[in-house]
């Protein structure tokens, strides 16, 4: 071989050699051991490394996901924080203006609807009609009217050509005047007859009083219930106006007057139950308030007025009742025998009627569109909320054309069955569809769900011609109770509650039925101590009561003489 090493013949030289080579393959051998260990060492190096680096990737992941939880939870502080602040020093409109619908880009904002929700729009044809004039009303014809000449002297009537002047005509201007309350003493003065003979004696009969043995008249009881229940003036500061007047009557006194009055009328609130839970349509709601003495609860937690309105659909009624508590046995127990459609928000205490087969459970669109604004004032950008808000507008306007052109139920329901239908359908795979790109915390998907949750509710009023699309009827008669409530503060006794429902029932029906409140209120207290059976009370209901009866109450009754 050309490569091959010679060996040497002597052995001692081979030995030698041998040996050399044996050396050098230990070194070799020790040296490939050496950096076979090294290898394996720079492998679980590497090994390590990429654990690390696995574990530096997960840290880092965990980080981002709890960063961009924070900045959501933030995002969403920050948007309740605004809902609060807007609740309690905003504006309380849901309307959106025309500067607001620019604001948002609507055009722009309609191209992420789904396609078959851009529907052109829908004219409304209104029938011709008087404009209304811009200016100040005109004073009403039937005020008395004190009529002051003022006319030129003598001398001016002189024209400077030395002609007499003539008279072409009058310029009329009205200054409003306004007369102070006054108050006046009736004097009954019955003649005593005595018969000469036998000595008998008779005297006239006093007529029926509202409150006997009592100085207060019809009228001043009508007065003192108006200014606590309608306008909202305590009995305090009442005591207060009539001691500039002059007169005395203490606190206690207009007290005393109040609940006699609340036990002369509520066999009235009592008709009227019995009319709201023999329509085939309520609406219900309740409100909170405090009252001082109640057994077994603190002078400061909350009572509640429920609130419900139903009836004939051209004789409705509304009717508070005062509850300890907001247990939905109390709706319950009020509407005990009630057939047909109950329209209520989405409070829990409403749902022991989902059992009652007899009972159809209406949900209200107002509070789903309040949802949804909610995020509109607080985000002021274009977003899911805005969407949803555009859909429930066009809900809407169907109501409006069909209030405008003035449409008896059944044909308002076609016209829902037409035109709001397709549109719900809609609105449903809108949301099924939005609810899953959402983050499931926030303000978005919790109107969603909320509306989700109440759907089956919120279509009722398609079917039913007579059901309004929200229970916003019977919230507009909560409204009143409510600014009172920032006025008188509290209640004393759950007596002086339950006579503030009966009031309160009493004028907001009157209200609705379009009947002046202190004409009624003056007729009735004169009429009810005459009542013995409950036709005769029921001729004193609002709905019943004529025109012509009332302008005959208020200027004068059997107890003014």
């Amino acid at each position: 071989m050309e490569n091959s090493i010679p060996l040497p013949d002597d052995p001692a030289l081979l030995k030698v050699m041998i040996l050399g080579y044996q050396g050098q393959l230990a070194a070799q051998d020790k040296a490939l051991r050496e950096e076979r260990e090294a290898l394996k060492e720079e492998r679980e190096t590497s090994k390590k490394g990429r654990l690390v680096y696995e574990k530096l990737c997960k840290a880092l992941a965990h980080q981002k996901s709890e960063i961009a939880y924070q900045h959501e939870e933030i995002n969403r502080l920050r948007q309740r924080i605004q809902a609060l602040l807007n609740q309690r020093y905003g504006k309380k409109s849901e309307k959106l203006s025309d500067n607001q619908l620019n604001l948002f880009d609507e055009a722009d904002c309609s191209a992420l609807l789904p396609i078959e929700l851009r529907e052109e729009t829908h004219e409304i044809v209104i029938s011709e009609h008087t404009r209304r004039s811009v200016g100040r009303k005109p004073l009403p014809k039937d005020l008395p009217r004190e009529k002051i000449i003022h006319d030129l002297s003598e001398e001016e009537k002189q024209c400077t050509c030395g002609h007499a002047l003539h008279c072409m005509g009058e310029d009329i201007s009205e200054k409003l005047e306004f007369i102070p309350a006054q108050i006046k003493v009736i004097e009954h003065i019955r003649r005593k007859y005595a018969c000469r003979r036998c000595e008998s004696v008779k005297i006239a009969a006093l007529p029926l009083q509202a409150i006997p043995k009592s100085i207060a008249s019809p009228g001043l009881l009508s007065h003192i219930l108006l200014c606590k229940y309608a306008d909202h003036l305590p009995l305090y500061r009442q005591e207060i106006i009539l001691q500039r007047m002059g007169i005395d009557l203490p606190r206690a006194t207009l007290c005393s007057w109040v609940l006699r009055c609340a036990e002369l009328m509520e066999p009235l609130v009592v008709l009227l139950k019995n009319m709201v839970c023999q329509g085939s349509y309520v609406q219900a709601d309740e409100t909170f308030l405090q009252v001082l003495n109640e057994p077994n609860k603190s002078n400061d937690s909350k009572s509640y007025m429920w609130v419900y309105r139903g009836g004939l659909p051209d004789k409705k009624s509304i009717v508070y009742e005062y509850q300890a508590t907001r247990g939905g046995i109390s709706a319950e127990k009020f509407l005990a025998g009630f057939e047909g459609v109950l329209q209520t928000d989405a409070y829990g205490g409403y749902n022991r009627f989902s059992v009652i087969k007899t009972v159809i459970q209406a949900g209200c669109f107002a509070h789903v569109r309040r949802k949804f604004m909610d995020i509109i004032k607080v985000s002021k950008a274009k977003g899911k909320a805005f969407e949803a808000i555009l859909i429930i507008r066009k809900l809407y306007a169907i109501e409006k054309e069909a209030r405008v052109k003035f449409l008896d139920f059944t044909k308002r329901q076609a016209l829902r069955q037409e035109r709001a239908l397709p549109i719900l359908e809609e609105f449903k795979i809108w949301l099924d569809n939005t609810i899953q790109h959402v983050p499931p915390q926030s303000e978005i998907a919790k109107a969603i769900s909320y509306t989700l949750n109440q759907w089956a509710a919120m279509t009722v009023y398609v079917n039913h011609g007579e059901v309004e699309i929200d229970n916003n009827l019977v919230e507009n008669a909560i409204r009143p109770f409510a600014l009172g409530r920032k006025n008188w503060l509290f209640m004393g006794s759950e007596t002086g509650a339950r006579a503030g429902a009966i009031f309160y029932s009493l004028l907001n029906t009157c209200k609705i039925n379009l009947v002046e409140p202190y004409a009624y209120f003056k007729y009735i207290l004169d009429q009810l101590p005459r009542c013995k059976t409950d036709e005769e009370r029921r001729a004193l209901l609002p709905q019943f009561v004529k025109s012509d009866q009332l302008t005959k109450g208020y200027l004068q009754s059997t107890w003014d003489g």
